[in-house]
C-alpha cells in the first residue's frame, strides 16, 4: 500500500449513518493503541462506545477478535439489554455487557467505558490504597480513584447496581484483583486515563521494589498532591481534557503504522 492510498480513507458501508462510522473509526482505534501498548489480554478485555444520538445503543468488540484485529466495520452493536443490532456472527462477552451496559445507563458523561486486565493497574488494585501520589502521573488521580471489591466473574446482573454505585462520581475505578475501568466522554480521554494511570501503577510497583531493598519513599504532603489534582481536574494554565491534545496524534502515528482499523 503506498503512502496516499494509505491516507484515503475506506467507504464508509451503506446503511450506517456518518456520526455512527465516525464512532467506529475512534473506537477502532482505541483497540489498536490499547494493543499497540500492550495493554490488552488476548480476545478478553473490552471497550464500548455509545452511537451517537442513541442512548441505548453502544458498540462493542466481537467476541473472539484479538484487539489488534479490530476494524471500525467488525465492531458489534447491542441495546442495554444485550441484543444485538447488527447483522453479525460474532458474540459479545457476556461479562462486557454486564459491565458496559451499567454504567453508560447510569452515566451521562460515561459515552466511552473501558475495562482492562493491564499488568500493573492489577497489581495495584490488590493493594489496600491502591494507587499513591508517588508521581506526577499519579497526582491526577489522588483521591479520586474508586474500588469496586472482587465478585467472581462479572456475569451476574444484579453486580451492576453495585459496580454503578462503586464508580461514584470517579472516572476511574480499580475493580479489586481484576483490572482497571475507565471512562470518558470520547475514547481518547477513555485511553489516555488508561495510559496514565497505567505509568503510574509502574511507577508505584517500582518504587515499592526500591523501598523493599532499603530505599526510603518521599510521599508529598496531602495539600501538594490535592493541589496538583485539581490542576488536572480543573484544567488549569494550558491543561486540556485527556486526549483533547494527545488523541489526533496518535491517531495519525495509526495510519501511518497501519491504517486497516479503518476499514
Amino acid at each position: 500500500m503506498n503512502a496516499m492510498s494509505a491516507r484515503e480513507p475506506p467507504a464508509k458501508p451503506r446503511g450506517i449513518e456518518p456520526a455512527e462510522w465516525d464512532a467506529r473509526i475512534k473506537l477502532a482505534a482505541c483497540y489498536r493503541m490499547v494493543a499497540k501498548l500492550g495493554m490488552d489480554d488476548l480476545i478478553y478485555n473490552h471497550i464500548s462506545l455509545r452511537v451517537p444520538g442513541h442512548e441505548d445503543q453502544f458498540l462493542i468488540n466481537p467476541y473472539g477478535l484479538l484487539f489488534d484485529e479490530i476494524t471500525a466495520s467488525s465492531l458489534v452493536k447491542i441495546d442495554t439489554k444485550g441484543n444485538k443490532l447488527d447483522d453479525t456472527p460474532y458474540a459479545v462477552n457476556v461479562a462486557a455487557f454486564v459491565i458496559h451496559a451499567a454504567i453508560h445507563t447510569s452515566n451521562h458523561d460515561a459515552a466511552c467505558v473501558l475495562h482492562t486486565h493491564s499488568d500493573a493497574s492489577v497489581a495495584v488494585s490488590g493493594q489496600e490504597n491502591g494507587l499513591l501520589p508517588l508521581s506526577q502521573f499519579a497526582m491526577r488521580f489522588y483521591d479520586r480513584q474508586a474500588f469496586h471489591d472482587y465478585e467472581g466473574v462479572a456475569i451476574d446482573l444484579d453486580e451492576q447496581v453495585r459496580l454503578v454505585r462503586d464508580l461514584g462520581p470517579h472516572k476511574v475505578m480499580l475493580m479489586r484483583n481484576h483490572g482497571i475501568l475507565t471512562v470518558g466522554r470520547t475514547p481518547g480521554e477513555a485511553f489516555m486515563l488508561l495510559y496514565y494511570f497505567e505509568r503510574a501503577a509502574r511507577i508505584q510497583l517500582q518504587m515499592q521494589a526500591a523501598a523493599a531493598a532499603g530505599a526510603k519513599l518521599v510521599m508529598p504532603p496531602h495539600e501538594v498532591c490535592e493541589k496538583a489534582a485539581r490542576q488536572f481536574w480543573e484544567l488549569k494554565g494550558d491543561i486540556l481534557v485527556p486526549g483533547e491534545r494527545e488523541w489526533p496524534a496518535l491517531m495519525r502515528q495509526l495510519d501511518r503504522t497501519d491504517p486497516s482499523y479503518r476499514n
